[in-house]
Formats: C-alpha cells, sequence, structure tokens
C-alpha cells in the first residue's frame, strides 16, 4: 500500500525539531531510524538558543537496531535518544529520557522539560534522579532550565497545568495533597531555577494546596 504522505517531508519535521546548526546530524540519525506507519503528530513550538523549533507530541517508529544506533556520533546519539523520548510508547520514552536527562546541551531541556508534563510516574522519578542540580544554586543544571523557563514561559505555564490535570486524574488517590506528589517537587526546581535566573520570583499555574485542584488533561 503506498505510503500516505512523502517521507521526505517527515524528515523535515523531524529536523525542524532541533536547532538549524544540527541539521546534519539530525540526517545522518534519521538514516538509521526504520520509516514509521504513522506520521509525527502535534508538534508544540518552544524557542532554543535564540530559534524556533518544533518537537512533534509524539513520534511512531521502531527504534534502529543496536547496531546501526551505536554508529552514530555522541552528538548524534544524543539526537536520537531526544526523539524517541517522544515515542508513542512510555517504556520507550522512559529508556530514552534515562540516556539524555543528565546532558548540558540546552537543546535537549525541552525534551526533559516536556515529559515533567506527562503522566508516566516513572519517567517523573526518571527526571528527578537525572536532575540533582536543580536544587543546588548556581548549579549548570540550574541555569540550563532556568534560561529555557524564562525563554519559555507559555510552554512552562502550560507544562505546569498538565501536571496538575495527570496528578488529579490518576495519582491523587496515591499523592492525597498534591504537594506530596513527585511532578510537584519538579516544577518546585524548575521554578526555583527560573527565579535565579530573572532574579525575581516565577509566577505559579499549580494550587497551593490540593484543595482547588481539578481534573482532567490538557
Amino acid at each position: 500500500m503506498q505510503q500516505p504522505w512523502d517521507p521526505s517531508d517527515i524528515t523535515d519535521v523531524l529536523v525542524r525539531a532541533f536547532p538549524s546548526r544540527l541539521a546534519g546530524d539530525v540526517r545522518s540519525v534519521l538514516a538509521v531510524v526504520p520509516i514509521a506507519r504513522l506520521s509525527p503528530v502535534e508538534p508544540f513550538q518552544i524557542e532554543v538558543e535564540g530559534e524556533t523549533v518544533a518537537i512533534p507530541s509524539r513520534i511512531y517508529n521502531e527504534e534502529p537496531t543496536v547496531g546501526l544506533a551505536q554508529s552514530l556520533t555522541g552528538t548524534q546519539q544524543v539526537i536520537l535518544h531526544c526523539l524517541y523520548s517522544r515515542h508513542h510508547n512510555g517504556w520507550t520514552r522512559q529508556r530514552h529520557l534515562e540516556q539524555i536527562v543528565e546532558s548540558s546541551e540546552p537543546w535537549v531541556v525541552p525534551f526533559v522539560v516536556q515529559l515533567a508534563g506527562e503522566y508516566v510516574l516513572e519517567i517523573l522519578e526518571a527526571i528527578s534522579r537525572g536532575l540533582p542540580g536543580l536544587g543546588i544554586p548556581d548549579s549548570v543544571q540550574r541555569r540550563l532550565y532556568g534560561e529555557f523557563i524564562a525563554r519559555n514561559p507559555a510552554f512552562f505555564a502550560r507544562t505546569e497545568r498538565r501536571v496538575v490535570s495527570y496528578w488529579s486524574c490518576y495519582y491523587r488517590w496515591k499523592y492525597a495533597v498534591f504537594g506530596t506528589y513527585p511532578g510537584c517537587a519538579i516544577l518546585e526546581d524548575f521554578r526555583a531555577a527560573a527565579s535565579e535566573q530573572v532574579g525575581v520570583p516565577w509566577p505559579r499555574h499549580t494550587p497551593s494546596s490540593a484543595a482547588d485542584a481539578g481534573g482532567g488533561s490538557t
């Protein structure tokens, strides 16, 4: 059966998920990535290093073989892990997140922040383990995430609301108070990083208590 889209169009979509200086590396990565039966969905736009990129909410490509993945350069392997952190399977997202969460590359940051706003608890725990520097003033991780959030306030506000929404929908039975939910602790660290970056308290878009938190995802 004929493909409903041109694979070159999909390549262009995924290339736009990274700063333009990485276009050649992204194309090298995509050369080893199997063609998907479904196209990427719902890209979200954010600013990275002064440039607008569009990261897909989900991709549906099977993972490349280990040998092909290992043939890539270090930077290309990070790009590969970033792309598969958008995979439709939650376990796949988690495995690839764990390979990039400690990276100091600014273009990795939005992939991690997006995952903080999703529903898989194990992913939230992996982010907490991989970003210990968020709680340390003037650390590299705090600077990286503070700069990103300062450049993308609307994206981060939406992420905050998604964290509350998924907590209310799926985890309220386990964490009766939002402040005890792992996603809340991550958001507090993100806000502290942004506050340090801009020099004033960062706005809060989560409840100060669970009493007024609603349900439903956004």
